[in-house]
């Protein structure tokens, strides 16, 4: 599903979920459509500039499935960080807050059942208070290892839990603004 009301393509979009959203409610923080996991939706067009914009960095976190096993040594160039493109190619020092291994994904998300777990991989959870375009899985593919799940679990103190895929769960604005550390405006 692309994380969008409206598109030019023929793939599912949020319209399609079995929910009656409000008129001008849009994405915070896209994810791609190879990814999964808390989208946070609103019509409050602020909430994006407090988020993303602020001087004050906001953790988002990832549960991500990578191909072959990851060494103890490519683990910490992971948390030294990595150099990526960004815009027009421009190299990037993505430096996580933290990057470690994960041997049992279901204790963290109960959807992580994967059917390419029986060839070579490795779970990874992965910190960071920056989100630039397809950053995690530019970062371990700089580091030679393909991403095959990303799974957003929280943004702040805005957690996926086990929240059904697909659900969409309506949040008071109070708790809104509280979980992810915001000054709710007046």
């Amino acid at each position: 599903m692309v994380s969008q009301f409206v598109s030019s393509h023929r793939k599912r979009l949020l319209g399609d979920l079995d929910f009656e959203f409000p008129e001008g409610t849009h994405a915070i923080g896209r994810l791609d459509a190879d990814s999964e996991g808390l989208l946070l939706l609103t019509t409050d067009k602020r909430v994006t500039r407090l988020l993303f914009l602020d001087t004050v960095p906001h953790e988002r976190q990832y549960l991500v499935m990578v191909q072959h096993v990851v060494t103890e040594d490519t683990l910490q160039k992971l948390n030294n960080g990595v150099i990526i493109p960004i815009q027009n190619g421009e190299p990037y020092l993505a430096k996580p807050t933290s990057v470690r291994r994960i041997d049992d994904p279901l204790l963290l998300y109960p959807f992580a059942a994967d059917e390419r777990e029986k060839y070579p991989h490795t779970w990874l959870l992965i910190t960071l208070t920056e989100g630039k375009f397809r950053q995690v899985r530019k970062m371990v593919l700089a580091v030679k290892h393909r991403c095959l799940r990303l799974v957003r679990l929280s943004i702040s103190d805005m957690q996926l839990g086990e929240i059904a895929l697909g659900a969409v769960v309506d949040v008071e604005a109070q708790v809104f603004f509280k979980k992810l550390n915001l000054q709710q405006p007046v």
